[in-house]
């Protein structure tokens, strides 16, 4: 390998870990949804937050323990890991029975095996920031939809949809 070509792939290597992977989310109240997030190291802690929070999070888990200490009230009982092994690197967050209270921007941060324990809170930069929108329960909101997105709505809403449309345009 060249001295340029290793240089280049340093560079990109470290843009891939500098910055976030970021995400939008749209859910309906009551779903389950999943805040995906992967790291690249061996785990050893991860930090789900809100910055709205202040000091309190929304999942801590580190040295193997889930920590409740300054877990805010409202993500109690609500939220878990989706691998608690956190295998290959997964540290995405199942948020449950969600709430239009839930809407917000959510970090991931982790701390690997070789990295220092200074305190509670993990620092550094998120590694992937969700931006979380909870429609209210029963609303039909109706978005833009680009081209190879998936569309969540029951089936039998769709259905009804489409043919009340057909039959407003074919005047019967």
């Amino acid at each position: 390998m060249t001295a340029v070509s290793s240089s280049l792939c340093c560079t990109l290597l470290l843009f891939v870990c500098v910055f976030a992977d970021k995400k939008n989310i749209t859910a309906e109240s009551g779903q389950n949804i999943t805040l995906p997030c992967r790291a690249l190291n061996t785990i050893i802690g991860v930090e789900w937050s809100r910055p709205d929070l202040n000091e309190e999070y929304v999942l801590l888990h580190r040295d193997g323990h889930f920590d409740p200490a300054s877990q805010h009230p409202s993500f109690k009982n609500r939220v878990e890991l989706q691998d608690r092994q956190m295998k290959d690197g997964d540290v995405s967050l199942i948020l449950k029975n969600v709430t239009t209270n839930d809407t917000g921007t959510y970090e991931c941060r982790v701390r690997g095996e070789n990295e220092l324990k200074i305190k509670a809170h993990l620092s550094g930069d998120p590694i992937s920031i969700i931006s979380l929108s909870v429609d209210p329960p029963g609303q039909l909101i109706i978005r833009r939809v680009s081209v190879g997105e998936k569309i969540n709505a029951p089936f039998g809403l769709i259905v009804a949809h489409s043919i009340s449309a057909v039959l407003l345009v074919g005047g019967f």
